[in-house]
């Protein structure tokens, strides 16, 4: 494998294209917006160039990692790649719609992966021909600096794929899990019910924001509290992560906490917006 695609290229999507570099892939960066492209770009050379002052890399090297980046707003250019990594909207119908249109662009031995966080690998391969060589690639915020990735095979999923896939995570340098298809898959699955109940903790007037944060990182070794972590991803993320696993399970103890419904009607959607469970200049 010598070629990767992104498509996406917002803070997800500018992470997992620096790490290909990084790693010696010839990457190309695919989004249909010009905005968001260059975005994602000058993220990445922001990214590298706080990289050289903490001598981390020297310039030499930034700029050979640099280089393997090609921005592209032309979904042609990867019709030669060997794997493509989408990392586009967290909505199931969009993610199809672009596998079909690079099913009929990609050479048939392209691999196709999605950074999706919890929705159907197994529904998105249906969509394409080439069904075995769709699988899961689940990276965490923020790419760069978090090691972990959840591999995800979907019912069609080859060994073969679910073998490269592993390999690929091990060039990137990261460490990877193996993970059924399931809602949410593992980590997201443990985290949003912890992060629900301390919504619903909050609610009630067990304890404050502040103190609810302060317990789980000082009482469970946390490295952010879970009312800060959710400001971070964003309220309304985090809704439509909680509604997913309830609407999958139909299971009520899944059921997201009316605080955080109406925090997000409210347009109270954490660091974004400047507010959320805590406020942000």
């Amino acid at each position: 494998m010598k070629s990767i695609a992104i498509v996406g290229a917002g803070i997800m999507g500018n992470g997992i294209a620096q790490v290909a570099a990084e790693s010696d892939f010839d990457v190309f960066l695919y989004d249909v917006d010009a905005v968001g492209l260059e975005r994602g770009v000058s993220r990445i050379e922001k990214t590298l160039a706080r990289n050289v002052e903490k001598t981390k890399i020297d310039q030499s090297q930034s700029d050979e990692i640099r280089r393997r980046i090609t921005p592209t707003r032309n979904i042609n250019d990867l019709k030669d790649v060997d794997l493509v990594i989408e990392a586009i909207i967290e909505q199931i119908e969009p993610k199809k719609s672009l596998l079909a249109e690079l099913d009929n662009i990609c050479k048939p031995s392209t691999i196709f992966a999605s950074n999706t966080s919890g929705l159907s690998i197994t529904e998105m391969a249906s969509s394409v021909k080439r069904s075995g060589k769709v699988i899961g690639m689940h990276f965490f915020n923020p790419v760069p600096v978090m090691q972990l990735v959840e591999i995800i095979r979907g019912e069609q999923t080859t060994d073969e794929t679910f073998e490269l896939a592993h390999q690929v995570a091990e060039r990137f340098n990261k460490v990877a899990i193996s993970v059924k298809e399931a809602p949410l898959f593992a980590v997201n699955r443990i985290l949003t019910p912890m992060i629900n109940e301390a919504i619903f903790v909050l609610s009630e007037g067990i304890a404050s924001a502040e103190d609810i944060d302060r317990g789980m990182m000082l009482g469970a070794s946390h490295p952010i509290g879970p009312l800060a972590l959710t400001d971070l991803i964003g309220l309304d993320t985090m809704l439509f992560v909680a509604e997913t696993l309830y609407n999958e399970t139909n299971d009520s103890k899944y059921r997201p906490a009316p605080l955080l419904k109406k925090y997000v009607r409210a347009g109270r959607l954490g660091r974004k917006s400047g507010q959320g469970f805590f406020t942000y200049d």
